[in-house]
């Protein structure tokens, strides 16, 4: 509804602050059910690079993708700079429309070997959860990208790891998630995610499923999907689901079978004439899946 309350005035208003803030505080486990099922969104990677903010919640509208992963330096110019009026503006935005601002979409990585390399990027971090709170959102995509092969691979695995882990600690006291999305030429492959996981202890850190053509390596997808499924959060990335090989009907049924109530996050990479008849096609699409899925 238009007119919703964002997430956070509701709890406010329904149950006092001090419940609100230890409902805050229990945010990753409840955040998995709270929805109803689950909702395409749109991560703004492609077709929403260039629009402002509010033609990109108008449009959100429009298509039915009403959910969204803001991408650093687009032209919606959701950053760290905004004051806190400018902070507090676009959190009301988004809860006067019918748009969840699911989160945040930043680059930040932590497998360098060079320790000020590191810390820029975990400081980095730091930041955009602060903004992400501020903002209404529930959380910020990051990722690990490369294992240096100069360095022994469970050394950065560890590192990343423990980046994570402060990440995540420190996400903790703002209600937020550290998505991990599967990223990176080498540690995209699910057995270095798993990896990664295995020595992340922090409940707020979640494996953000990417669909990678890595996927469908031996074993195949769905073993490789079961293996990390009980790392999963509340975000997915999927490219178009009627372009290219990736089986996203079986990745849907995977979804469906374990009851996930999350996002699924559209990051597109065509580039269609009309963008908005193409989010509505994918919607549709995205529908029939899980239609399909369902009667299974």
């Amino acid at each position: 509804m238009k007119n919703e309350l964002s997430r956070r005035q509701f709890i406010q208003k329904s149950l006092g602050a001090g419940v609100a803030l230890a409902f805050l505080k229990d945010l990753p486990e409840l955040l998995m059910t709270a929805s109803r099922g689950m909702k395409l969104g749109l991560v703004t990677y492609q077709w929403g690079r260039d629009w402002d903010l509010p033609t990109l919640i108008a449009n959100c509208e429009k298509t039915g993708l009403l959910g969204v992963e803001l991408r650093i330096q687009h032209a919606h110019k959701v950053e760290t700079n905004l004051n806190a009026a400018q902070r507090a503006e676009v959190k009301k935005r988004f809860a006067d429309s019918a748009v969840t601002c699911v989160g945040y979409g930043a680059n930040f990585e932590y497998h360098s070997p060079d320790p000020k390399t590191l810390k820029e990027n975990i400081d980095g971090t730091k930041e955009y959860i602060k903004l992400c709170k501020d903002i209404g959102a529930t959380g910020i995509k990051v990722k690990p990208n490369y294992l240096p092969p100069e360095v022994p691979r469970e050394k950065t695995i560890a590192q990343i790891a423990g980046s994570l882990n402060e990440c995540g600690k420190f996400a903790q006291d703002y209600g937020q998630l550290v998505r991990v999305e599967c990223h990176g030429n080498i540690t995209q492959e699910i057995s270095n995610m798993k990896a990664i996981f295995d020595q992340v202890t922090e409940k707020n850190v979640k494996m953000c499923w990417n669909c990678n053509d890595q996927d469908l390596l031996p074993p195949g997808l769905e073993t490789n999907f079961n293996s990390v499924k009980k790392y999963f959060g509340d975000t997915v990335h999927v490219r178009e689901l009627n372009v290219g090989d990736y089986p996203y009907q079986q990745l849907m049924d995977l979804f469906t079978g374990m009851k996930y109530s999350g996002w699924i996050l559209l990051e597109a990479r065509t580039e269609p004439a009309d963008r908005i008849a193409a989010m509505i096609e994918q919607n549709t699409i995205f529908n029939e899946m899980i239609g399909k899925s369902k009667k299974k």
